[in-house]
């Protein structure tokens, strides 16, 4: 991308996390596993979980924006474009987006998903610098939100262990300083699609009883597969980002990865030359979920963030998607 004399800024996080807490502990109740397995091989002990009738992604991700904007004051009326990145939309049509602005009385906007299952979050933030660096939009909402809940196998103890609920938001606007986004990259590898997959629900292989019955509606994953790949491309696009802008490790403040597996995260730290007390990591609280995982860690960790701390955001999902996200922290 050329540079823009306009820079993109994160300058606000907000996020939301349901009530309901999912332990290792219950899971051992539900599936053959136990506590001890879990947390060894994914850092995983607990998660949280959207219970209620007819909630969707959309009760997670309007809370998140609703903070958002009451950090930051900023009136529904003043945002210019909204982006939900989410695989569990509440429905396939309408966008989530526009249901999300709806809900918070934002109206005559654009307003759209974007489907890049653990990714989708950098491929947003990336979509919204875009506009924001062209000169077309100045406040941009971009929320990570999923009910992944809603699509996992509770009898599959190979995925149910593994995913919760959440939502995470951030605006972004031109920075009012130099530190802003510094760079992004991305990646797509369609031939990964087969090992990790939501087989039945879509236009090759529509909603039938017989799709309903053999559980094609769930989250389909092959997991050596999916963890090779995930180890090497994250910690790859990492240390790309670092090679290509000239930054060493010394002087990243933070790692945020997506919070996937506790070992994928490790073996990114280490080919970074990162030690782990530089790492965002609350995978132990709230599983991976999805495209709010790096939000949710710039949230948490806000108070501890300083102006011009160097950041690398970095994730890799279902698709296969994945990338990495340079950024100087604005405030």
């Amino acid at each position: 991308m050329k540079n823009s004399p306009i820079k993109a800024a994160i300058t606000g996080v907000a996020g939301y996390l349901p009530d309901y807490i999912l332990s290792n502990v219950e899971l051992e109740k539900m599936v053959d596993t136990n506590d001890e397995w879990i947390k060894s091989r994914t850092g995983i002990s607990e998660r949280r979980i959207l219970k209620g009738e007819g909630l969707g992604t959309s009760d997670l991700a309007t809370p998140a924006v609703q903070k958002l904007l009451e950090k930051t004051n900023t009136a529904p009326t003043e945002i210019d474009l909204l982006i939900c990145a989410t695989v569990t939309p509440d429905h396939l049509f309408p966008a989530t987006s526009n249901i999300i602005c709806d809900k918070l009385g934002i109206t005559n906007i654009m307003s759209f998903d974007i489907s890049a299952a653990c990714s989708g979050f950098i491929f947003a933030l990336q979509t919204a610098r875009m506009y924001v660096e062209a000169g077309y939009y100045k406040k941009v909402v971009v929320v990570g939100a999923d009910k992944m809940s809603s699509i996992v196998d509770y009898t599959d103890r190979s995925t149910c262990i593994l995913f919760g609920d959440a939502a995470g938001a951030v605006l972004i606007e031109p920075s009012s300083n130099e530190f802003g986004i510094i760079d992004v990259i991305t990646r797509t590898d369609g031939s990964g699609r087969e090992f990790l997959v939501q087989k039945s629900g879509g236009s090759v292989s529509p909603s039938t009883e017989k799709t309903v019955a053999n559980k094609e509606h769930y989250i389909y994953q092959e997991g050596k597969n999916v963890f090779k790949f995930a180890v090497t491309r994250m910690a790859d696009v990492s240390a790309e980002i670092l090679e290509k802008n000239n930054v060493s490790s010394d002087e990243i403040a933070w790692l945020v990865p997506h919070q996937a597996n506790i070992r994928i995260i490790e073996a990114t730290a280490k080919r970074m030359e990162l030690s782990m007390d530089k790492v965002m990591l609350n995978i132990q609280k709230y599983g991976n979920t999805t495209a709010a995982t790096i939000p949710l860690c710039l949230w948490e960790w806000e108070n501890q963030l300083k102006k011009g701390d160097k950041l690398v955001l970095t994730a890799f999902g279902g698709g296969f998607t994945w990338g990495a996200i340079l950024l100087d922290w604005a405030y």
